[in-house]
């Protein structure tokens, strides 16, 4: 019988633990909600030696991989703005966002796409509100941006996807 309680019990817990999983928008689906129906480019971007060195010092952040891509949305040819996906792990599990900037860099909407960490620890979306229209020099805790009892990590998580994504337009995109 105790190994029945202790099978069980191994089995109702590893189900509790999934349950933190939440996903509210697919890529396909966060890039409509950022650009509408609108002709999509991806923009790979390899940054050398150099722009790794700017972008990490701009960013306050390191960089994990070689290789960034923006989503750039298009209509008529005309340039709508960018969108990145990131995730980074909050704790020990990630946190999705999709950074959107407008076609001059600026911090147009940053969506929570994937949280799996419990829900406490979730910055709300007022939250990401209060990022817009600041620069990326101004995107920092020492400088007005509020952090979230009970979510410190994950607004920190957020906030280096956001100033990652925007010191990349800046170094490589907007030359």
């Amino acid at each position: 019988m105790t190994q029945i309680n202790t099978l069980l019990f191994l089995l109702l817990f590893s189900l509790s633990s999934l349950s933190y999983a939440q996903i509210f928008y697919s890529k396909s689906e966060a890039l409509e909600l950022a650009f509408g129906k609108v002709q999509l480019e991806n923009l790979s971007l390899f940054p050398e030696e150099a722009d790794m060195v700017k972008i990490q010092q701009l960013a306050k952040t390191k960089l994990e991989s070689g290789l960034f891509t923006f989503y750039v949305g298009k209509d008529g040819g005309k340039i709508l703005g960018y969108a990145a996906i990131e995730s980074e792990n909050v704790r020990t599990k990630p946190e999705t966002v999709m950074i959107v900037l407008t076609p001059e860099g600026e911090l147009r909407n940053v969506y929570l796409l994937a949280f799996h960490e419990p829900p406490e620890y979730m910055p709300p979306e007022r939250w990401f509100e209060s990022l817009l229209k600041h620069p990326l020099t101004d995107l920092d805790f020492s400088k007005g941006v509020d952090g979230i009892s009970g979510a410190t990590l994950s607004t920190h998580s957020a906030l280096n996807s956001v100033r990652k994504v925007m010191a990349v337009y800046q170094v490589m995109v907007k030359k």
